[in-house]
């Protein structure tokens, strides 16, 4: 068996969750323009590609539960960004659509979102390998996590 890390800083868990912290902070002046957090922006993401989604939706595709996403989602619609109503068919569900002034803060996005991938120093391909290695450390995780 190959030797695992006993220091910190060689830890795969240690870059991500640092990575991870970094990432919230370089976005957090950009996002404070728009009076968003980094949640809130990541939520309304979501919203902007595929509009009126269910709360059990959105948060299963964020893993987080529903208890954590509620006020989150509150306080979007606090701010005018988004209407939660409930479903027409299961009045049980909430269903999540983006207000004409949560549409509109799409159209300032590409340029947070250009301004972090240039500060990121890793060229296209680097950040496309760096999503898909993600994706395959967050899906196995979870897999194993479920079992």
């Amino acid at each position: 068996m190959e030797q695992l890390p006993t220091r910190a800083e060689d830890m795969f868990c240690y870059g991500v969750y640092t990575a991870s912290h970094v990432i919230n902070q370089s976005y957090a002046p950009h996002l404070a323009r728009l009076g968003l957090t980094y949640p809130q922006y990541i939520t309304l993401t979501l919203l902007w590609e595929r509009d009126g989604q269910k709360v059990t939706e959105l948060a299963k595709i964020l893993r987080m539960n529903t208890n954590t996403l509620t006020p989150l989602l509150k306080r979007l619609e606090a701010l005018g960004h988004i209407k939660r109503t409930q479903g027409d068919k299961d009045k049980r569900q909430i269903i999540v659509r983006l207000t004409p002034a949560g549409r509109a803060l799409q159209d300032k996005a590409p340029d947070i979102t250009a301004c972090m991938v240039n500060n990121t120093s890793l060229d296209h391909a680097e950040l496309n390998e760096l999503q898909r290695l993600l994706k395959k450390l967050t899906n196995g995780l979870e897999t194993a996590r479920q079992k």
